[in-house]
């Protein structure tokens, strides 16, 4: 039984991402994420301007005049949504924490895949696997893929990236779109993410709140690991303590785009408290040109 105030939460964001879906992102999806190659059809009588490579000279000979094999694009693209509902995901400022931001995130995703006909599933993770949605097509599976990330009440609490990783990679046995959506908060994930983008197409989706970046000026306060559930105590008007705490999210930061870099995966930072579709736009965007480039 779903309560209310999910079902309103999941009609707003079914409203807003469809629509935004629709505006701003089919039509560069299609053309960046295209399906997984060409089949044959038929073949036909070549006309002027066919590309001579697909001339079928069996068929030519036998005919007595130049036929041309006919393909097309094979659109059954499956896309994975790995989505972080840890501890850490549940932070947010103003009644948003990351983790909405994660289900309007992977409902843009998801409706703007099933327009261009593909599948979706899902995978929800935390410190061990939560969930697992096969993949499938149709607005009903969309709504269900976005109400399990909303609706999550996960039994654990910290995360294990690596291993939600890895669990993907063996469920994940033909080449598709994966989108994994996490604060990355974790370590150790290079080398499951490495063996992951071997076969797949691999987006990191990096979802921050801005809180997270700077200690507020508050005086004395008690901070929760949301993970661990440990806590202690910090003077946020010790200038020092603010630089110490700067200086280990940059780092973060930092470990992370380098693992990225290392890789070639090209991926986005949402922050939570924005909207998610301009930064998923420039990205679909920068893929675009790339490709053009190689062409």
């Amino acid at each position: 039984m779903i309560d209310r105030e999910l079902l309103r939460k999941l009609r707003r964001i079914e409203l807003r991402t469809s629509r935004l879906a629709d505006d701003h992102l089919v039509g560069s999806y299609h053309s960046v994420f295209k399906g997984r190659g060409m089949t044959f059809r038929e073949v036909r009588r070549y006309v002027p301007g066919d590309d001579v490579r697909f001339i079928d000279w069996n068929v030519s000979a036998r005919m007595g005049e130049l036929y041309v094999k006919v393909f097309v694009e094979e659109r059954e693209t499956t896309v994975w949504l790995a989505v972080d509902v840890s501890g850490s995901q549940r932070f947010g400022a103003a009644g948003r924490p990351k983790v909405d931001a994660a289900a309007e995130l992977a409902a843009l995703l998801a409706f703007t895949a099933v327009r261009n006909q593909d599948r979706v599933g899902l995978l929800l993770f935390t410190d061990r696997v939560e969930r697992f949605v096969p993949p499938r097509r149709g607005r009903p599976h969309v709504l269900r893929v976005v109400k399990e990330v909303l609706g999550a009440r996960p039994r654990g609490r910290g995360t294990r990236l690596p291993e939600a990783l890895e669990r993907l990679a063996r469920l994940a046995r033909r080449r598709a779109i994966v989108f994994v959506v996490s604060d990355f908060l974790d370590e150790g994930y290079e080398r499951p993410l490495r063996k992951l983008s071997l076969r797949h197409d691999v987006v990191p989706l990096r979802v921050f709140d801005r809180r997270e970046l700077e200690l507020p000026v508050l005086g004395q306060v008690c901070i929760e690991d949301m993970e661990r559930g440990t806590r202690i105590e910090l003077d946020t008007l010790d200038p020092r303590v603010r630089n110490r705490w700067r200086r280990q999210v940059e780092a973060r930061l930092t470990a992370h785009g380098e693992v990225l870099r290392r890789l070639r995966l090209e991926g986005a930072d949402i922050d939570a408290g924005a909207d998610p579709v301009p930064p998923l736009v420039e990205l679909l965007h920068r893929r675009e040109r790339r490709a053009r480039k190689t062409r």
